[in-house]
């Protein structure tokens, strides 16, 4: 029985991909023989030293800057994958931002940009890739949600319900191309140790049973878990070192 995905010949796409869980997830998919996409707003050099790390193994990788929270820069993104790359098989949903507010100093602008991020960029990205996964009857999504979708979080309501909102789109879209070869699965991830989680929601891992934050490869694994899995659809992997029942 295998144990390894093999992605050879496939083109993925991940948003948000220059740093933290981003990075790890493009690196995984290129160990599994993909070719990948790195989407990025504004880290530029930590885009390219991903993509340097992707052909470093013989795979190509495309970094390509695009605010994924706009219609226009999507189409974009998507054309000019496709031009440098092929059509994209997979795509990881992983952008988003995480302005931490509190209910009194939360504004409505504020909330519409991290709606925008979260969770229209997964409306925008999904759509623009569906045609040639449609046309293949192949294709894997997975969103990158949070235990904020089900918790409190320590980021603020607006994260919550855009995480919240990322998960029921994830279980409509996954209801609908169950047909097609396609599936959609979420990874909710909490308190993983990149600069986000140090720097605001969690400086120590005191509240997490395990004992320790989680790191940016073990949510990259089951990211290829539900890649290689034809079976698994509308589902959202929890991954929080033992949070869900302490």
């Amino acid at each position: 029985m295998p144990q390894i995905v093999d992605l050879t010949g496939r083109v993925a796409l991940v948003t948000g991909g220059s740093r933290g869980i981003g990075a790890a997830i493009v690196q995984a998919l290129a160990e599994a023989g993909a070719n990948v996409a790195i989407n990025y707003r504004s880290a530029a050099a930590d885009a390219d030293a991903a993509a340097a790390k992707v052909r470093a193994i013989g795979r190509k990788a495309l970094a390509v800057a695009a605010d994924v929270s706009e219609a226009s820069a999507v189409a974009k993104l998507v054309r000019t994958v496709q031009d440098g790359l092929g059509p994209i098989d997979i795509l990881v949903n992983n952008a988003g931002i995480a302005l931490i507010r509190g209910i009194d100093d939360l504004t409505e602008a504020d909330f519409d940009r991290t709606i925008a991020v979260n969770l229209k960029s997964v409306f925008l990205c999904t759509q623009a890739v569906l045609p040639h996964m449609r046309e293949q009857h192949w294709g894997r999504i997975v969103n990158i949600s949070s235990g904020a979708a089900r918790g409190a979080g320590g980021v603020g309501l607006h994260y919550n319900a855009s995480k919240a909102g990322m998960e029921g789109m994830t279980r409509g879209y996954a209801a609908r191309l169950v047909k097609e070869g396609i599936t959609v699965n979420a990874v909710a991830p909490s308190l993983i140790e990149t600069d986000m989680v140090r720097a605001g929601v969690a400086a120590t891992p005191s509240r997490i049973p395990l004992g320790r934050f989680g790191t940016p490869e073990e949510v990259a694994m089951v990211v290829m878990m539900l890649v290689g899995n034809a079976y698994m659809t509308g589902q959202t992997v929890a991954l929080s070192g033992g949070m869900a029942f302490s």
